[in-house]
C-alpha cells in the first residue's frame, strides 16, 4: 500500500518498505502555467516529471518484490527518481533517463535526501538512444505509453537494450491512448503478461494501475 503527502515542496511517500522524501520545484499545473506559450517546442517540454505517478508507485511495490541485487537496470522516464532510487536501495545497479534537465537534478537531489547508493543519471532522447546493445537485464517505465508516436522508439530501445532473457516491466493506468500496446508487443514476438493491478491514490481520487512484463522468446 503506497501513501503520498506534500509538505513545502517536498513530496513524502511510504513504498517499497520504507518512507521516501522527494523534492520537486514546484506541482506541474504551476510550471505549465509558467512556460512561454510562443515557444515551438513547448509541447516536447511539458514537465510531467514534477508529478509522482500513480504508475510509479504501482511499479516500486513490483520491483520490491524482485531480485535485483547487482543487476544492470534502466529506468525509463526516471522524472523525480523514485524507482530508480527503489531498485537502487534493493542492490541493482541502475541507470536513471530522462530527457529533461530538471528531472536529472532533482533526482539527484533526492539520491542524496534518502541516502541511498547513486544511479547513474542520464540525459537521453529515447528516440536516439546511446547505449551498447544488451547493456540491461531489466527495463522499467511508469506511464510513458501516453502518447502513440512513443511506441516504436521504445520497441526499438528495448529490443536494442535488453540483455538475452531480460525482463521489462511497465505501470500503466487504464488509458483509452495505451489500451492497444500490449497487444500489439505481443503480435512482434513479445510474450506479455499482466502481473496483476494495483489501486493507487491519486489527488482526490484512485487510479487502477497495471504491471505489465515483456520478454523475448529464447
Amino acid at each position: 500500500m503506497t501513501e503520498l503527502h506534500e509538505n513545502h515542496g517536498q513530496l513524502t511517500v511510504n513504498a517499497a518498505g520504507r518512507s521516501w522524501t522527494l523534492e520537486r520545484p514546484a506541482d506541474l499545473e504551476s510550471l505549465w502555467q509558467s512556460m512561454d506559450e510562443n515557444d515551438p517546442e513547448a509541447e516536447e517540454h511539458i514537465p510531467y516529471w514534477v508529478e509522482l505517478w500513480p504508475a510509479t508507485l504501482a511499479l516500486c511495490g513490483w520491483l520490491a518484490r524482485q531480485d535485483l541485487a547487482g543487476r544492470r537496470c534502466l529506468d525509463l522516464g526516471c522524472g523525480l527518481g523514485l524507482s530508480a532510487l527503489v531498485a537502487a536501495n534493493l542492490g541493482a545497479q541502475v541507470v536513471g533517463m530522462d530527457y529533461e534537465h530538471g528531472a536529472l537534478y532533482f533526482a539527484a537531489r533526492n539520491t542524496r535526501i534518502n541516502s541511498v547508493p547513486s544511479p547513474l543519471w542520464v540525459r537521453m532522447d529515447w528516440n536516439n538512444p546511446g547505449f551498447a546493445p544488451a547493456s540491461f537485464e531489466r527495463i522499467w517505465g511508469g506511464d510513458i505509453f501516453y502518447e502513440q508516436r512513443f511506441f516504436e522508439p521504445l520497441e526499438n530501445l528495448l529490443l536494442r537494450s535488453l540483455a538475452p532473457g531480460g525482463r521489462v516491466w511497465f505501470g500503466d493506468p487504464e488509458r483509452t491512448v495505451s489500451s492497444t500496446v500490449w497487444s500489439r508487443f505481443s503480435r512482434r514476438g513479445w510474450r506479455v503478461r499482466n502481473q496483476g493491478q494495483e489501486v493507487v491514490p491519486f489527488e482526490q481520487a484512485r487510479m487502477t494501475v497495471n504491471v505489465w512484463e515483456l520478454f523475448r522468446p529464447q
